[in-house]
């Protein structure tokens, strides 16, 4: 009998640890941090030969890391990758387990172009290793994208005007480029076509501007915006030498001046809204997925009616459940909302104010109820609640300080995404 109970106790001691252990695992991956990594404009280094291409000089210190609040948003700081490369555009590879970065310099090496690094990510705490740094091509890399075979990176660099390929090594790390394109046409004038009355915005029509490259959701097309020829590239891509071929047609164009900046798909993957930063406006284009081809359909203001002077637009986005587009406006501070109608179109829906000057980018974290605003000139990253129903964008009262920030990803480590 004794024994009997012995066997029973030892049996309940094995269930009653395993269901405490599994009981710990789960409550370790609830509390595992979600981190926000912040990509910003710094000053180089000294001894550096590489100088930074955009102004005004950075204040920023590298990439910034920040533990973000679930229930609240708010970003506490929690580590550093200092760098003097202006590591300003950041996006992570198929698994989150590396981060790439645009170095938006000149320089790399003796290589008069600016540079790409990948950094592995520390699962348990999100810090980051560098493992290797590679030529963008082109001086200037303002934009870096990752291609949906998980392969290979697509870099557009703004003052090179021009863009290439970057192939992803097995362990995440970057290879040579497999193609590089230059961009050669015909300049758009320094007044924008659709201009607000008054405005004296000029910024990229002295020359080629590549702003943005991304692929469409297939992987069978990418396309590349030039500010200074007024157009967006659309090209063939060959995801197993990682090339680019020109569609056909090769591109669409913008009213003269107007300048594409970037560009955001519906989730439905058949429109395609493209921001302006001169002419301060929205198109809606129909795109067909088949062929690659854009149609323009609807021009809209990003700013709200009657507005006039000068204005630079910076960053689009489409909310996760295709009902709102948010467009930023510069100098004016602002970021316009708009309702996505049936077939796509937008309404003016209201204007919400950044909380901080010149934002150059945002973004939503991985469950769409936060908004962060990278106000590059308020050295401030402001932190809104979005009403999903309304689209509105409520600020939380709460900021994260950072110099010059530029780009803003986020990781789960609980979810390891």
């Amino acid at each position: 009998m004794q024994s009997h109970l012995s066997s029973i106790s030892r049996r309940s001691f094995l269930t009653t640890a395993i269901a405490a252990g599994a009981a710990f695992s789960v409550q370790a991956k609830d509390t595992a941090p979600l981190i926000a990594y912040v990509g910003t404009f710094t000053s180089p280094l000294q001894n550096m030969k590489a100088t930074q291409v955009d102004l005004p000089p950075g204040n920023g210190q590298g990439i910034h890391l920040f533990e973000v609040n679930r229930s609240t948003g708010a970003m506490t700081p929690c580590g550093l990758y200092q760098s003097g490369m202006s590591p300003n555009c950041l996006t992570f590879n198929a698994t989150k387990t590396v981060l790439y970065s645009t170095n938006e310099t000149d320089h790399q090496g003796d290589n008069e172009a600016g540079s790409v690094s990948a950094f592995a990510i520390n699962p348990k705490d999100g810090q980051l290793t560098l493992m290797n740094t590679v030529s963008s091509g082109g001086k200037g890399p303002t934009y870096v994208s990752l291609h949906p075979s998980g392969r290979f990176l697509l870099v557009a660099n703004y003052f090179g005007g021009s863009m290439s390929v970057l192939p992803i090594k097995a362990d995440g790390s970057l290879g040579k480029a497999t193609d590089f394109k230059q961009d050669a046409g015909t300049i758009g004038p320094k007044k924008a076509t659709n201009a607000p009355p008054g405005s004296f915005a000029f910024s990229g029509h002295d020359g080629t501007h590549s702003h943005m490259i991304a692929s469409d959701a297939s992987g069978r097309f990418v396309l590349s915006v030039d500010l200074g020829l007024d157009q967006i590239l659309v090209w063939k891509f060959d995801d197993q030498k990682g090339t680019l071929t020109p569609n056909d047609p090769p591109h669409v164009s913008f009213p003269p001046g107007d300048g594409p900046r970037h560009f955001a798909f519906h989730p439905n993957h058949k429109w395609l809204y493209s921001l302006q930063e001169e002419g301060s406006n929205i198109v809606l284009l129909d795109y067909d997925p088949e062929k690659g081809r854009l149609t323009s359909r609807q021009t809209i203001s990003s700013l709200p009616p009657g507005f006039a002077g000068s204005n630079f637009c910076s960053e689009i986005l489409v909310s996760d459940d295709g009902r709102f587009v948010y467009a930023g406006n510069r100098l004016h501070d602002s970021i316009g909302i708009f309702a996505v109608g049936k077939d796509g179109s937008l309404t003016f829906v209201t204007e919400e104010w950044t909380h901080g000057d010149y934002p150059r980018s945002f973004n939503f974290d991985p469950t769409g109820e936060f908004f962060y605003s990278l106000n590059q000139r308020g050295d401030n990253v402001a932190i809104f609640r979005v009403d999903r129903k309304s689209g509105i964008l409520n600020f939380t009262g709460h900021y994260a300080a950072v110099g010059n920030p530029s780009s803003i990803v986020f990781l789960d480590l609980a979810k390891g995404r």
